[in-house]
């Protein structure tokens, strides 16, 4: 089962996108497309998917690569769900 809808929830919600990541799809760019996404706010969808799914991210799991898309940020918290 894919998180990604509620991935683009956290994202809305995280980055006060007003909505806006509802139209987002897997290719969605994120990190360079997204103003809103700076490296604070990289921080907090973080520590939002951590208390949504409850798993634990240590700082070596995540790169660059894992916001390049919606995808990818998807395929990363999926992966972290399946580790529980």
């Amino acid at each position: 089962m894919s998180s990604i809808e509620e991935v683009k929830g956290i994202l809305d919600a995280t980055l006060s996108l007003g909505g806006r990541a509802k139209r987002f799809d897997r290719d969605t760019a994120l990190l360079g497309a997204l103003p809103e996404l700076d490296s604070m706010a990289v921080v907090s969808v973080l520590t939002a998917c951590e208390e949504r799914f409850g798993f634990i991210i240590e700082d070596d799991e995540v790169s660059g690569e894992t916001f390049a898309t919606l995808g990818s940020l998807a395929d990363f918290v999926d992966g972290k769900i399946n580790e529980l």
